[in-house]
Formats: C-alpha cells, sequence, structure tokens
C-alpha cells in the first residue's frame, strides 16, 4: 500500500492510500479519486515529506504523559479522517453489500459500467480480487461509541 498527499483544484489537501502506485494512476484516469471536501476529480499528487525512521537516545525521550496526549491525539485526528473518508463513501458510492466481489469483478472486465461502490468482502475474496488486478481498498469498521 503507498499514501499519497493530494491536492484538488480548489486547493483542498488531502492523502489517501492506493495498491500501488499504477493503481493510483488508473483510478485518477478513471476520475475514481476525488476530493474528500468538495468532491472534484481534478485531483493532483501533493508535495511530500519523506517518512524517515529515527533512532532514540537516551535521556531525549519526551515525558510519557506528553507521548501519550500526543498518540491519543493523533489517534483522534486519525477517527475524524476516517469518519470523513466513510461518510464521503456512503454519500457518493453504491453500496451493494455481500456482492461487492461480484460487482467489483463485473466492471474490472466491462460487463457493467464503472461507478463508485463499497460492500463487504471477506479477506480471501479480497486477496483474490486485488490478484486478479481489481483495484480495492479496505476501511476500518468505526464504531459509534467509544470507552
Amino acid at each position: 500500500m503507498i499514501r499519497y498527499n493530494l491536492r484538488c483544484d480548489g486547493g483542498h489537501t488531502f492523502e489517501s492510500w492506493f495498491q500501488s502506485s499504477s493503481a493510483y494512476d488508473s483510478q485518477v484516469k478513471r476520475k475514481l479519486v476525488t476530493c474528500a471536501i468538495c468532491g472534484s476529480a481534478k485531483v493532483e499528487k501533493a508535495i511530500m515529506a519523506p517518512r524517515i525512521a529515527g533512532t532514540k537516545k537516551r535521556g531525549s525521550a519526551a515525558p510519557a504523559d506528553s507521548s501519550t496526549s500526543a498518540t491519543m491525539a493523533e489517534g483522534r485526528e486519525l477517527r475524524a479522517e476516517l469518519k470523513q473518508l466513510h461518510d464521503h463513501l456512503v454519500k457518493n458510492a453504491d453500496n451493494v453489500g455481500a456482492r461487492f466481489p461480484s460487482e467489483a469483478r463485473k466492471m474490472h472486465y466491462g460487463d457493467i459500467e464503472h461507478r463508485p461502490i463499497y460492500g463487504e468482502a471477506s479477506p480471501e475474496e479480497a486477496r483474490s480480487l486485488i490478484e486478479e488486478g481489481v483495484e480495492v481498498g479496505s476501511l476500518p469498521v468505526l464504531r459509534d461509541n467509544r470507552n
């Protein structure tokens, strides 16, 4: 999986995950990548800072309470972004439920017209779709109530 920072022609920035760079190119060409804020299909990659793994030196780590609150804030931010993506998907795509693998294959092989869909697939079904070259992604299920 690869994550890209994206920007639409309206100036909104957001990020999205893709199976590969060729999957991104294919989805953009078919206008399946849209701005999570305004829905524009005129999207391009934005400049990204590389993620470099560093080493922690003794004595340089932040206090546990600072690190914990930062991690919690990042978790809340990630959850909010996932909810925004989920809401966008529900608003702009058809829920095909358990028919997802079948519908995705039909679109991939040109049996039916391409359209944004979402639904359910087992891990084995998803793996099979990916092996066939069908472009799919997954989102975690978000509970409404959190303790």
